[in-house]
Order: C-alpha cells, then sequence, then structure tokens
C-alpha cells in the first residue's frame, strides 16, 4: 500500500486505486469489487441521510442549529444529534439539570459527615455525553481558553480533565442557545 493512502480516511484517490488493482485471480478481483459495491452504498446512504438530517435542522431549527455550529467541536452532525435528541436546550432550568441529563455532572454520595465523589451518573444520555466529550477534544485543539485548562492540569488523568472540559463546552452550550449569541473562541467565561 503507497504511504499517502495509509491512514484511516478512504480518499476518493484511495478507492481508485482500490479498483485498478490488478489480481493473480478473478475471484479476488471480484470479492474486492463486491465489497467497493457494498462500500459505496453505505457511503451514498450516509451522505443521503446526514444532508436529509442537517436540511431538516436548517429548516426547524435554524437559529439553534447555527448557534450549536459556532461552537468548537460542535459540527453539523453533532448539531443535529443534539437538536434531535435534546429539542429545545431552553427547557432546561439551569446547568446543572442539563448536565445531569447529559451525564457529565459529578455524582456525590453524602452520609453525615462523609462526602464522596461517585464519577459521572450512569443513568445518562450516553449518546449526547459521548457528542460533548468528543467535541471538547476539539474544543482543546481550537478554543484558547479550553486549551490553556488542559494545559494547566495535565499531569492529571486526561480522561478527567476531558471531562471537565466537556462540562465547560455544555455550560457554553447552553449559554449560547439561552443567550442567542454566537460562541466567541478565546472569551472566558
Amino acid at each position: 500500500m503507497p504511504e499517502e493512502f495509509d491512514n484511516d480516511h478512504w480518499s476518493h484517490k484511495y478507492r481508485n486505486w482500490l479498483d485498478n488493482l490488478s489480481f493473480e485471480f478473478d475471484t479476488a478481483r471480484e470479492t474486492l469489487n463486491s465489497r467497493m459495491r457494498s462500500f459505496r452504498f453505505t457511503d451514498q446512504e450516509l451522505r443521503q441521510v446526514t444532508n436529509q438530517l442537517r436540511a431538516y435542522c436548517r429548516k426547524h431549527y435554524k437559529k439553534d442549529y447555527y448557534l450549536l455550529k459556532s461552537i468548537p467541536g460542535i459540527g453539523g452532525i453533532v448539531a443535529v444529534g443534539i437538536l434531535s435528541e435534546l429539542g429545545d436546550l431552553r427547557r432546561f432550568n439551569s446547568l446543572k439539570h442539563l448536565a445531569g441529563y447529559v451525564g457529565i455532572a459529578p455524582g456525590m454520595h453524602q452520609s453525615g459527615a462523609s462526602n464522596k465523589a461517585m464519577g459521572m451518573n450512569p443513568r445518562s444520555n450516553r449518546l449526547i455525553r459521548s457528542y460533548f466529550v468528543e467535541a471538547s477534544w476539539q474544543a482543546i485543539r481550537t478554543d484558547p481558553v479550553m486549551q490553556a485548562y488542559y494545559r494547566t492540569h495535565l499531569g492529571k488523568e486526561d480522561k478527567k480533565i476531558v471531562i471537565k472540559i466537556a462540562h465547560k463546552l455544555l455550560s457554553r452550550t447552553l449559554a449560547v442557545i439561552k443567550t442567542e449569541t454566537p460562541y466567541e473562541i478565546g472569551v472566558v467565561a
């Protein structure tokens, strides 16, 4: 395999290279052709459904869709996921309620004088939580404030830092939707 194609991305150039491979046996060529037809069909269906979802959100949730897309790490697909799973974010009275629903709020166990941190709540919307965790990695790369927060906490477990950043991102997402102002990169809130 050429070095330029040695990655996870299947570009059109890579697909054409696969189509032009020569094999000693015809059955190998037929097998690859069959796999490529399946791949292309799945890829086309995924693109079509994604475009339909984006068009739906642009039509019915236009303002919120573009507000969400202004946040680093939240692109079209994640914005569609957030809007379809959570609906109108304004229905959450506070960040505490939203964080509890998403599962990014830390669990606490209190008994008498002892307080014990329990970690993330397992009874939550895991899909939305994963959206915010993945978006926080992108936010670390693109937003200087998030990057500075990440760097000041280096040395701790990466997962714990990213969950804290996901909580910050969730807070900023709720603020963006409630105030109806686009996200500004580099602003400390």
